[in-house]
């Protein structure tokens, strides 16, 4: 199944991101996750790239199979190539063909060691056209309603989103974030320039105040006054932090299904539980 075909049928795309074990641990560690989240009935699941990138020790092409064939729930793998050669990803391509995973979320990734260059590949653009010509993939990209940490303007990131779309992307996932204005804004100015592609809205419930801290100094995506309030008020208590990211997650995808968002795409951590009361919670807004 294409993903990108969803959109056209569907009131409102609803879909999870997962990330594999760490290298040391089994694939199994998580299968409890994916079956619960599985349970929820996503449109989709995404699966990070794992193992830090390391083509020999990632686990997402298995995790994808996984939930492909053995839970029967469409995955969409990441694929990163910036720290890859082309015959590590057409390895990885080959064996993706072969387990029948037909989606692809193409990234640049992060550079493993900031004083080397990039190797064969630079862009997320680059990679496109490599997915491209070495199969029938559907292929996502991602997009910053903040605006790319290493853009040197919000016009020129949109040019390189352009570019990635015209390129023949399906479908756009966003960055976390957490001021809905910021996102409607986001979306005016792509559409100001030419881009109609399907766009799902990436949320991450704030369940931790370390780990957001470290999620948002590692994206760049802001933190609004009222979400910092509460993140003071909640942020030593666990189970009072993660009720009110909760409920503060829940909020957003109320406003942003109420304002005709394409999709919903949610960063649940591997955290079943969270995934589960949102997904209660706002079921009769998304499904037709």
């Amino acid at each position: 199944m294409n993903i990108s075909k969803l959109y056209a049928k569907k009131k409102t795309v609803y879909s999870f991101e997962i990330f594999p074990p760490k290298k040391q641990s089994s694939i199994d560690t998580v299968y409890d996750t994916i079956e619960a989240l599985g349970d929820l009935d996503p449109d989709f699941i995404s699966v990070t790239y794992g193992a830090g990138g390391s083509v020999r020790e990632n686990k997402t092409a298995e995790l994808s199979d996984m939930l492909k064939n053995r839970l029967k729930i469409e995955p969409m793998a990441h694929l990163t190539c910036i720290n890859s050669t082309r015959e590590e990803l057409l390895q990885i391509l080959h064996k993706l063909q072969a387990m029948g995973v037909r989606n692809i979320l193409a990234l640049r990734g992060d550079i493993a060691d900031e004083t080397q260059l990039p190797g064969e590949f630079r862009y997320a653009s680059d990679l496109i056209r490599f997915v491209s010509a070495h199969g029938d993939f559907d292929i996502a990209a991602a997009c910053y309603p903040e605006t790319h940490l290493q853009a040197r303007s919000p016009e020129e990131d949109i040019r390189h989103l352009k570019e990635k779309t015209d390129l023949g992307v399906g479908h756009l996932i966003t960055q976390l974030f957490f001021d809905n204005a910021l996102f409607y804004r986001f979306m005016d100015r792509i559409r100001q320039a030419g881009i109609n592609t399907p766009v799902s809205a990436g949320i991450m419930p704030i369940t931790s105040a370390a780990q957001i801290e470290k999620m948002t100094n590692m994206c760049g995506a802001s933190i609004p006054a009222a979400c910092r309030k509460m993140i003071e008020k909640y942020g030593d208590d666990p189970i009072a932090m993660r009720d009110a990211g909760i409920i503060y997650a829940t909020n957003q995808i109320m406003d942003l299904v109420a304002n005709g968002v394409e999709g919903i795409h949610i960063y649940t951590m591997n955290n079943p539980y969270v995934a589960r009361k949102i997904t209660l919670s706002i079921g009769s807004l998304i499904h037709d």
